[in-house]
């Protein structure tokens, strides 16, 4: 009996220890907007369904880049297994990109672009196609106007890769369109609704002039909705947003909206976790994934 007590411990030892699962840190823009939310909604999902584990972290304001580069320093040394992040800067961040990969570990890109080549700067970028949903927002816009008109232009902030290319796509739309004058086409309104709010006051006059308006993403597209309410004006301008917020749709069925280029944000979670995750396990990662945008007008809506 005696030589059976000393064996149970070591049978006990024998015993198989689970692997504790992968950490994963989402490192978004910021934390606040709709947007993101459904951002995080896809992304745990993506770590219930794959037995990872979701540290979802990120700036309070979209333009705090220095807390975001800190957030991606921290993590990089900080335990996690991958990193999936949507870059404030599209160059900013380029240095704790490299000093992840240095470390060996896998980083997906989302939502806005990074300056470097997919797949070999970075595993993969998971994102709209945002030249393709700014194109889609000028096109809409140029049908409601029946090619013709003055055009404002909000745009979003400085270093944004994503919503540069949104604005780059709608200009080049308008371009296509001689009828088409931008009257204003280089101010900022920045990374809350409340800036963006007051920037479009301060445009109020060359609003009032315009006879269509394009801002390329939920915070420039409701802080212009409130300075339009705010002035009178909400309805009566033709009005083309982007993003699918709930006080967005709420407006376009108004008619205070009359389009909004809606993507996918949960899926855009989903895959951007699924991506690192199969990085992690050796299995191929596609350098570019396109989760999709659609255009979204009273006559559409559910």
């Amino acid at each position: 009996m005696r030589y059976l007590r000393w064996l149970l411990p070591l049978a006990a030892l024998a015993l198989p220890i689970a692997a504790a699962p992968h950490k994963i840190a989402v490192i978004p823009k910021g934390t606040t907007h709709s947007f993101w939310k459904s951002v995080e909604a896809g992304a745990r999902r993506a770590g219930a369904e794959l037995d990872v584990e979701i540290v979802w972290k990120g700036p309070l304001k979209e333009d705090d880049r220095a807390q975001q580069i800190a957030l991606v320093q921290q993590f990089v040394v900080g335990g996690v297994d991958a990193i999936v992040l949507a870059p404030l800067d599209d160059n900013a961040l380029r240095g704790p990109v490299r000093s992840a990969r240095a470390r060996k570990l896998p980083v997906v890109i989302f939502d806005s672009a990074l300056k470097g080549e997919p797949g070999k700067d970075f595993q993969s970028f998971v994102a709209t196609d945002n030249r393709e949903g700014g194109r889609m927002a000028g096109q809409e816009l140029a049908r409601l106007l029946g090619g013709k008109g003055k055009v404002v232009l909000l745009r979003y902030s400085e270093g944004s890769a994503s919503t540069a290319e949104r604005e780059e796509g709608f200009l080049e739309i308008m371009k296509a369109n001689p009828g088409i004058t931008v009257t204003v086409q280089n101010r900022y309104g920045g990374a809350t609704v409340s800036s963006a709010q007051d920037a479009a006051l301060n445009l109020i006059d060359r609003i009032r002039e315009a006879d269509g308006i394009f801002c390329p993403n939920e915070s420039s597209t409701h802080g212009m909705l409130l300075a339009l309410r705010q002035q009178g004006l909400a309805g009566k301008k033709t009005f083309v947003g982007f993003d699918a917020s709930p006080a967005l749709l709420e407006a376009l069925e108004k008619g205070e909206l009359h389009a909004l280029v809606s993507q996918n944000p949960e899926k855009m979670g989903y895959l951007g976790v699924k991506a690192a995750v199969s990085a992690l396990r050796g299995e191929p990662v596609e350098p570019v994934v396109d989760t999709g945008c659609q255009l979204v007008t009273r006559d559409t809506l559910p």
